[in-house]
């Protein structure tokens, strides 16, 4: 039966059910001792549901008065806390008993200050500023609970109460706690004053001003009274000697200044922390706090405020640890929401990444190397310089030199420039001023010198193609050449093996993968005058042709297909798609038949690899990759070929054959394919498919 349901009564439960919890609640009565039947019987009080429909309302100020008989106030503070968490959980509309439990705690609160506890803090060798702190975390929870939803006004009764008690430093640091921010800001002054009041043994005031300063960070004071709420705080906090307190107050306060005053007061209020962090290098052990109050300094104040010399000095000295610079930079991404060209932000940030750099070692791990690299990456990418080009590539030279132990670091610089000279191009559309032509090789040149310096194979073959691209895009037709011609000399060098994510893996897949990419490229580059036609697919087949392929492998013949649909994509009059403003060889040769010829001698010799390669599996345990191979090379002769022709046609009909051969085919691929073949044959100009289709007999298996 469940309890759960607004609508749950003790109608909807059975004498059963009802006589075995009053047996509980009976048992628990019967506990001599005070504490444990407290508890029992708080943490079971939502069973009084079962027993009437008042239970819960009647047995909770019941137990606020069992409370009463607990004389130590740190345990009876708990057992309040747990009251009215249970209470919240179980009746949270029974406001009255959380009110009745904070009263009857302030009238005990005194207690804590009189002979019995102060003689057994003696006994027991603890002092004051010890104990009061095992307080709070009770204290704050009765308050949240009291002050969930509560109107403004009770904010104003528990200050007067707390005012009747002198203004207890720990009851006054629970109320600025468990209140909303936006209660606390508008009465800061009023606080302040209490502060000043209360007594500092056991709980300084420098934490009730902390308290006051994390309100503040979420809620803003009265304008007019901004400055004197700052001047009282900080004639406080300047006091303190010991520099660990001092900066866990401080940080809270820079924000504040920050946030709502000019150059003057910040540059005030950060002398003031250098002037007690520096002696004996203190601000070494309060790294975080330094960190967290200067970037709220960059953060709040990028477009308006310069700090002096001194500010910076200590900035730098601040960013000597590696983890610091880490915490510091995953804060800015964090919390930077727009790019920044800030030089007091740049040369800081550019002296935090550079130390996380120089710390990578032989012995730094790889999991450390791509921690580093993101964040320095992350900077990387919050750097903007507007429409201020040169000034942006300047940036990417200088970074290049600073972070050359980490590849991830160089990919993303050599991206980033790709990025700019595309944006350059897109800016400067209709443009071709020789500046502009200037600047845009300017950054192909960057990415050309940078990609041999990399060591991952294939990063560098992708970013050759890459950066052709752009090349290509931006009418760099020479440069693109270079870059096409650098990546197919380095395609003999791709190894066997390579390393992925720590486990050795075949590389032959990859650098399928990369082939592909590269030929849909290769479509649009114009062949070069001095060259000779198709200059670039030729010595792309001819790597192709002197490379050590695995045995067993079909990749290579899986390329050459890949080759064969680029050849019959080149043959077309009038290409799939092209660049603005670069011919490509369908607008250069213009279906000149000479170009034709050419081409169709190459696919012959592909054809020529293909079969010689079909026949070669002609063995029991390669037959069904001869099968599979001969479905997929008849399947690019129905795409890509022209049917009409017999040599074709009759090349078609026989890997047909060859498929079905030995029995290893797909029967429902080839059933499937045969379907296809027919319902196109149907189509304009289709027909000769017709007599194709009746030339493809599907074999049954018996």
């Amino acid at each position: 039966m469940c309890t759960d349901s607004d609508h749950f009564s003790p109608e909807n439960a059975n004498d059963t059910a009802k006589e075995t919890c009053l047996n509980w609640f009976f048992k628990i009565a019967s506990i001599r001792e005070l504490i444990p039947r407290f508890y029992v019987e708080a943490s079971i009080l939502k069973c009084n549901k079962f027993l009437s429909k008042t239970g819960i309302s009647e047995c909770l100020p019941r137990l606020t008065c069992m409370i009463r008989g607990i004389g130590d106030p740190l345990v009876s503070v708990y057992a309040r806390a747990y009251l009215c968490r249970v209470g919240m959980e179980v009746a949270p509309h029974l406001k009255e008993s959380l009110n009745k439990n904070f009263f009857d705690f302030l009238l005990t609160f005194k207690q804590i200050h009189g002979d019995t506890v102060q003689n057994q803090l003696v006994v027991q060798g603890v002092d004051l500023p010890s104990y009061l702190p095992l307080y709070p975390p009770a204290m704050d929870w009765i308050f949240q609970c009291i002050s969930y939803h509560a109107p403004e006004a009770l904010l104003t009764e528990m200050m007067e109460r707390c005012k009747k008690l002198g203004n207890n430093a720990l009851l006054l640091n629970s109320v600025m706690s468990a209140f909303r921010a936006e209660f606390i800001a508008t009465r800061s002054m009023d606080f302040i004053g209490m502060i000043k009041e209360c007594d500092e043994s056991g709980f300084p005031k420098h934490l009730l001003f902390r308290s006051l300063g994390l309100n503040l960070a979420l809620a803003d004071p009265p304008e007019s009274d901004r400055l004197q709420i700052l001047n009282e705080a900080w004639k406080v906090i300047t006091k303190l000697k010991n520099p660990q307190d001092y900066i866990n107050c401080a940080e809270v306060w820079v924000e504040y200044t920050c946030k709502h005053f000019t150059k003057r007061e910040v540059n005030t209020v950060l002398a003031d922390v250098i002037k007690h962090m520096t002696p004996d290098r203190a601000f070494e052990d309060s790294y975080p706090q330094l960190c967290s109050a200067f970037f709220d300094l960059h953060r709040k104040r990028t477009h308006t405020f310069r700090p002096s010399n001194n500010v910076c000095h200590l900035h730098i000295e601040c960013f000597v640890r590696v983890e610091v610079c880490k915490c510091i930079m995953e804060a800015f991404i964090k919390h930077q929401q727009e790019p920044t060209k800030d030089p007091v932000i740049l040369n800081a940030l550019l002296h935090v990444c550079k130390t996380m750099h120089d710390s990578v070692n032989a012995l730094t791990l790889e999991d450390e190397k791509r921690m580093l690299s993101y964040l320095i990456n992350g900077f990387i990418k919050m750097v903007s310089f507007g429409r201020d080009f040169e000034q942006q590539l300047s940036f990417y030279v200088e970074s290049r030199s600073m972070f050359c132990n980490l590849e991830p670091v160089l990919v993303q610089l050599i991206h980033s420039v790709n990025r700019l000279a595309m944006e350059t191009r897109k800016v400067m559309k209709g443009n071709h001023s020789r500046k502009t032509a200037a600047f845009v090789r300017a950054c192909v040149a960057y990415c050309f010198i940078t990609i041999p310096s990399l060591t991952g194979i294939f990063t560098r073959l992708n970013l050759y193609l890459h950066s052709g691209q752009v090349a290509l895009a931006n009418q760099c037709l020479s440069q693109a050449d270079a870059f096409f011609k650098a990546a197919i000399s380095l395609i003999p060098e791709v190894p066997k093996m390579i390393n992925i994510e720590g486990k050795m893996r075949p590389s032959e897949s990859f650098l399928l993968e990369f082939l592909c990419n590269f030929f849909s490229t290769l479509l649009i580059v114009p062949d070069h005058p001095e060259h000779g036609v198709l200059f670039l697919v030729r010595e792309l087949l001819n790597v192709i042709q002197d490379y050590t392929w695995e045995d067993n492998s079909d990749e290579k013949i899986r390329i050459y297909t890949c080759v064969l649909h680029l050849l019959s994509a080149m043959s077309q009059e009038t290409y799939l798609y092209h660049i603005d403003k670069v011919d490509s060889n369908d607008s250069l040769y213009g279906g000149d038949s000479k170009f034709l010829a050419e081409n169709n001698k190459l696919c012959e010799t592909v054809m020529a690899q293909i079969l010689e390669h079909l026949k070669t599996l002609a063995k029991d345990e390669a037959l069904k990759r001869q099968s599979s191979l001969g479905l997929s090379f008849f399947n690019s002769i129905l795409a890509h070929g022209d049917l009409r022709n017999n040599k074709l046609n009759q090349l078609s009909v026989n890997l047909w054959h060859l498929a079905q051969r030995h029995g290893c085919a797909d029967t429902r691929t080839m059933v499937k394919t045969l379907e296809y073949i027919k319902k196109r044959s149907k189509q304009p100009d289709m027909t000769h498919l017709t007599e194709l289709a009746l030339r493809l007999p599907l074999q049954t298996r018996t």
